[in-house]
């Protein structure tokens, strides 16, 4: 009777490590083969983290696998990376999902091993300049949502004195709305002057607008939609200057191109966007890509800087459309009963994007 053939794995990347990410320590492991203590605690301190990187080096370490959520890894990577070595930050469903662990194996140790084997795919990054732009997109988003809080606190405000403003402007942080509400907190009480701040392009009547603003002030009500004024004014700023260090990212990432913003073609719709950046989003775009991607049915320039910022313009990453329609949680599941279940209720089951 022959002997049954066995398989092995066998190594793909030699110079393999791992860290398992905390928020007071990180554990790292490197070939057991290369020392008597391949597993180290290390602390989270900056100077720790460079203590990282020079072990990793003595050890012959090249690509380094790491684990975690939230946001503490992100120094970790960052470091490590400027020490030259290769760093993926893996999904930990992805390393608990392959099977044949030990139970008295670290958790490093475990991710070190698949690492060596290339049983881990990285979640996507972008580079360094993309990421820059990211993180200014995402700031800016942050700002949005907050003054977005005040808007509804103004309101509300003025429906404590049934000033009815929102009956009568289809936006009151449109021109005439914005107008009304600062000439109330500057104390302007005639109905005849606050009507006058209408806009030309208002469809409300100036008398339907003076019946709305017959209201009934209270101080404690003033003071209210005064602070929030103020508060929605300071997150407006704070976005003018995400604006101008989105401007200038771009105009970096420009610099690296050759493309003539002369050639930008005419815009599809000259209607602009809610909370769209003050620069000219379309020409920046342009001079980084080459192509206009609001052309594109239902892409405005707020939607194509997003999908700049958290995709890059390289998009090697994706082999296929298909992979990236899944990667954006686009494409539909392939289990019949669950795709039947999303289906009747309006929803698709997505893929299993992952990015940091």
């Amino acid at each position: 009777m022959a002997k049954q053939k066995t398989h092995t794995i066998e190594t793909v990347n030699v110079g393999a490590a791992a860290v398992d990410i905390g928020s007071r320590e990180h554990m790292a492991a490197v070939n057991p083969d290369v020392t008597d203590a391949p597993v180290r605690a290390f602390g989270t301190f900056t100077h720790d983290l460079h203590d990282l990187a020079a072990w990793f080096k003595s050890h012959g370490v090249t690509s380094i696998a790491m684990e975690s959520t939230g946001v503490y890894w992100i120094p970790a990577y960052e470091i490590l990376e400027q020490h030259g070595f290769e760093v993926i930050l893996v999904n930990a469903r992805y390393a608990k999902n392959v099977p044949g662990r030990k139970t008295d194996v670290s958790d490093a140790s475990w991710l070190r091993q698949l690492h060596s084997y290339g049983l881990l795919r990285g979640s996507f990054r972008p580079s360094a300049e993309i990421a820059t732009l990211r993180a200014y997109l995402r700031q800016r988003e942050r700002l949005v949502e907050y003054a977005a809080a005040h808007i509804q606190h103004m309101q509300k405000a003025l429906m404590e004195m049934n000033l009815q403003l929102h009956h009568v402007v289809s936006d009151i942080t449109g021109v005439t709305g914005m107008k009304i509400i600062r000439a109330i907190v500057d104390g302007e009480r005639d109905l005849d002057v606050l009507a006058s701040h209408r806009d030309v392009r208002c469809k409300a009547s100036i008398e339907t607008i003076k019946a709305a603003l017959n209201g009934n002030d209270r101080p404690e009500h003033i003071f209210a939609l005064t602070q929030s004024l103020a508060l929605y004014d300071f997150y407006q700023s704070k976005m003018l200057e995400c604006d101008r260090h989105l401007e200038a990212t771009l105009a970096a990432l420009c610099a690296d191109t050759e493309h003539d913003t002369s050639q930008l073609p005419r815009p599809r719709t000259k209607r602009k966007q809610v909370n769209t950046p003050s620069f000219d989003v379309r020409a920046a775009l342009f001079g980084v890509l080459g192509v206009d991607l609001t052309e594109i049915h239902g892409m405005g320039p707020s939607l194509s800087l997003k999908l700049v910022g958290e995709c890059g313009t390289d998009l090697r990453a994706w082999p296929s459309a298909k992979h990236f329609t899944s990667w954006l949680c686009l494409a539909p599941g392939n289990c019949p009963s669950s795709y039947k279940m999303g289906h009747q209720s309006g929803m698709s089951n997505g893929g299993s994007g992952s990015f940091v």
